[in-house]
């Protein structure tokens, strides 16, 4: 293994009270020689290793492990019963031993067995990539719903890890009657138990969806376009949302440092209100059954009008980053790409961190982009670009929707709370010579034909896409 000891003494604020790590830790992060030729690792293969390494030994602070040592472990084959060669494992037994670590991380995805037979050779517990992501949002979530979501995933990773990694599970309960058969095994029993508990917790996840979806239907009626910020775990989202909204969203630099999402209302520079909704960070090789745990949680996201990616393009692997957050939208449905249904706008932040030399270079090459993919550089820390990102918005809102002025009697109080419930209201004023009320709406092209009906006589469409 290529040891790197952990040296630095700016430690990440721990999650718990001063004393609560979890335990001594090793992280290994094994990687295969030939992954580079392997075309269908190549999106993985864009990152390297040592920072593969580094986002894992950030994944293990976040549950309060004490990293003592971490290291690159090369690969020229996959070990069906180990993952690792016999020699590696017993070189990392010896590293467990010394450093009385009671938990190893391996950054990769482990079956049963090899868990199972590792944990044997190292006298410790050890985790897998999917197991410590799992461990991460269990402890995140603070909404019902994302509790729920949390605890049907990591039921789901537990029924896979059922194979009789202790003997106990062998043992069998007695039939009942003289001649009962042999029984129910503890196996089957443990695996019956999780899937009880599995199907309650569907029913009352499908309890929480459908008072989700009455909650987006009550806001369909009000005319506010969602703003959905998604992007890569510590990418600022957190920090950018408190800026835009003047919010106090717990923001630290720190792996999935918020989970459940948040949605508060802004009101952009000329007048037209948003729903601002932050969500959880995405991150390379994220678990199959926590995309789909969290596709509720991640609706939000699904009916946005407008998304921001946000990047952090001081990070040495924004691209790989970029790449992977792209896979997990289109897992959501969502084409970055092809989606004409929604703008999406890229947000590059953290600008506060690179020198002059790497702005202007970033600067040129956003302005090179058409308009309609041009990314709006911020820094969300100290408020530069926050603008022009609301002047970007407020241009891919307004695109393809339609201004209308008409004129309602004061009396049709009604008629004008309609118009306030349905549309967005630009402007309204008093027509000093008829008495009645001058305004100017917008809306979506599919509503205007309803508007144009119900104020037929007074209606006129002025323009589309202003």
């Amino acid at each position: 293994m290529e040891p790197r000891r952990d040296t630095r003494a700016d430690r990440l604020p721990l999650a718990g009270p001063p004393g609560s790590a979890t335990g001594l830790a090793l992280v290994i992060e094994p990687a295969l020689r030939r992954a580079s030729h392997d075309g269908a690792r190549a999106v993985s293969a864009e990152r390297t290793p040592a920072a593969k390494l580094d986002e894992a030994v950030g994944l293990a602070r976040a549950i309060d492990l004490q990293v003592e040592q971490s290291g690159i472990v090369m690969l020229n084959a996959l070990r069906p019963a180990t993952y690792l060669g016999k020699g590696k494992v017993e070189e990392i037994a010896g590293l467990v031993k010394t450093h009385e670590a009671g938990v190893v991380v391996m950054d990769c995805a482990l079956s049963p067995v090899q868990q199972r037979n590792l944990e044997k050779a190292w006298n410790a517990k050890v985790i897998d990539r999917t197991g410590l992501i799992l461990e991460i949002f269990g402890r995140r979530a603070r909404t019902r719903e994302g509790a729920l979501q949390v605890e049907h995933a990591h039921l789901t990773y537990q029924k896979s890890r059922l194979v009789r990694s202790w003997t106990h599970l062998e043992r069998q309960r007695g039939g009942f009657g003289f001649l009962g058969g042999p029984g129910e095994t503890q196996l089957e029993a443990d695996r019956r138990i999780i899937e009880e508990r599995l199907a309650k917790i569907e029913s009352e996840l499908a309890k929480v969806k459908r008072t989700r979806a009455l909650h987006r239907e009550s806001r369909r009626r009000v005319p506010y376009p969602i703003v959905a910020l998604v992007g890569y775990t510590n990418a600022g989202k957190s920090t950018l949302f408190n800026r835009m909204t003047r919010a106090s969203v717990l923001s630290a630099d720190m792996l999935f440092a918020t989970l459940d999402p948040t949605l508060r209302a802004v009101d952009l520079p000329h007048g037209a209100r948003v729903i601002v909704s932050d969500t959880v960070g995405f991150i390379s090789d994220l678990p199959t059954m926590l995309v789909a745990a969290f596709r509720a949680t991640l609706e939000e996201v699904i009916e946005a009008d407008v998304i921001l990616h946000v990047r952090d393009v001081s990070h040495e692997d924004a691209e790989a980053q970029l790449a992977d957050v792209e896979k997990i939208l289109r897992q959501l449905g969502i084409d970055p790409h092809a989606d004409q249904r929604r703008a999406l706008i890229e947000v590059w932040n953290k600008i506060d961190r690179l020198d002059a030399e790497e702005r202007a270079r970033l600067k040129n090459l956003a302005e090179r982009k058409p308009p309609e993919q041009r990314p709006v550089l911020v820094s969300a820390v100290t408020g530069e670009g926050l603008e022009t990102l609301d002047a970007a918005i407020e241009a891919r809102l307004s695109a393809g929707r339609v201004l209308i002025e008409l004129e309602v009697d004061p009396a049709d109080g009604a008629g004008m709370s309609w118009l306030h419930r349905h549309t967005e209201v630009i402007n309204k004023t008093l027509n000093e010579r008829n008495g009645r009320i001058a305004m100017t709406v917008r809306t979506d092209a599919n509503k205007a034909a309803a508007v144009r009906t119900r104020f037929a006589n007074s209606g006129r469409q002025v323009a589309s896409g202003e």
